[in-house]
């Protein structure tokens, strides 16, 4: 295809794209009720032990000046759009890529897209789950003689910011996948470097939750642990195949030479 068919196609897909993402911030503008009322409730279940246990109030507050309502609404209605229309955008995207992919890539393509978005959204589902500990842990912080007045848009990016780190952080298996069957990491490498992976998924879990508390950052570095030692058998099983089409018990020069024949073809008589 000319270059310029190419532009042609990519502005084509690139307006679809973004007619997708207006259409679904219009329907995020019409459920903007009922997905406030979503987002507010990890901050709800978050907030009620305390208001039981030490008696003070905790509240959202809609701070910023006379359009921040419509800020507010606006942005929340674009994250929905975002989200509602992803498969549409992401298809346009994957379509312009496609032809450029030989068939072998594609099918490995296709399938590390279908894991990962099962992945993301458990990681989120895990995410929304624990924001609710994560917020009482770090309410509980202040004073009990002072009521907490928390802003709508800190709340909301709190929120967007939490999900998605649990989301990326659910992606691990397919990183390790991927760099094995690029041949960049074997099977042996990734047991040997088991422990210190792991060191660093904790330190990460540590830096990226939310709080303070050791449950919310096991929240995230269980998961993530468990789907390292995954993807470790993942990789031994696809090394093992490899092992089986080539052949590990020569090197790749011997195997495959430059010049002439291969000592492998010639029969054992001839070689002495």
């Amino acid at each position: 295809m000319p270059l310029m068919d190419h532009l042609r196609e990519l502005r084509n897909r690139l307006t679809i794209a973004v007619l997708s993402i207006l259409i679904g911030t219009v329907v995020g503008w019409i459920i903007y009720p009922e997905a406030f009322d979503f987002i507010k409730q990890p901050y709800v279940d978050g907030i009620q032990p305390l208001l039981e246990r030490r008696g003070f109030n905790a509240e959202l507050v809609l701070s910023g000046g006379v359009g921040s309502a419509f800020s507010f609404r606006l942005k929340l209605s674009l994250a929905i759009g975002l989200v509602v229309s992803s498969p549409l955008w992401m298809w346009q995207i994957w379509a312009f890529i496609l032809p450029a992919l030989h068939r072998n890539e594609r099918r490995w393509a296709a399938l590390l897209a279908a894991t990962g978005a099962p992945l993301f959204a458990g990681g989120v589902t895990v995410g929304y789950l624990v924001l609710p500990k994560g917020i009482e842990v770090l309410i509980s912080f202040a004073p009990d003689s002072v009521n907490v007045l928390l802003s709508l848009g800190d709340y909301l990016n709190f929120v967007i910011r939490t999900v998605l780190v649990f989301g990326v952080a659910a992606q691990i298996p397919l990183v390790v996948v991927m760099l094995n069957r690029l041949g960049l990491v074997s099977a042996k490498q990734l047991v040997s470097a088991r422990p210190w992976t792991i060191i660093g998924i904790f330190i990460f879990a540590a830096i990226a939750t939310p709080s303070t508390d050791p449950l919310t950052m096991l929240f995230l570095a269980v998961p993530m642990t468990v789907l390292y030692l995954i993807s470790e058998i993942i990789a031994k099983l696809t090394d093992r195949k490899r092992r089986k089409t080539v052949g590990t018990d020569v090197s790749d020069d011997q195997a495959a030479p430059i010049d002439g024949p291969s000592e492998l073809d010639r029969p054992s008589d001839l070689r002495d």
